[in-house]
């Protein structure tokens, strides 16, 4: 029941910070939940090898390299599924960090547990 009302929940969040960020795109609410069913496989299957495979960057970084690979896995996200759409880079890293937050305002309120 959690995994239902956390992928509705990105849904809606993904819904709007497309109506509010520019060079954002989604056909509708379809769309949005295929988009949160598609990054959250891509973040189980594909991020925890990005991951390991730039555990040095990352640490050197002190960590913010996991923001590129953040936004990399919104890219790749709209590549995948059609009817979404990220115009630039620095959009996809702005939507990563405002779908990450927003999710955990909404988890936090919610009372969702990991």
């Amino acid at each position: 029941m959690n995994l239902l009302l956390k992928i509705i929940i990105t849904s809606v969040i993904v819904l709007i910070l497309a109506n509010f960020l520019p060079g954002v795109y989604v056909n509708g609410f379809t769309t949005a939940l295929i988009v949160a069913v598609v990054l959250g496989l891509l973040n189980i299957f594909i991020k925890p090898i990005l991951v390991l495979l730039t555990l040095p960057v990352t640490v050197l970084t002190l960590g913010l390299f996991l923001l590129i690979i953040n936004a990399l896995m919104i890219v790749l996200c709209s590549q995948i599924v059609d009817g979404f759409k990220v115009e630039t880079f620095l959009t996809a890293i702005i939507f990563s960090v405002l779908l990450s937050v927003s999710q955990s305002i909404m988890n936090g309120l919610l009372g969702i547990s990991k």
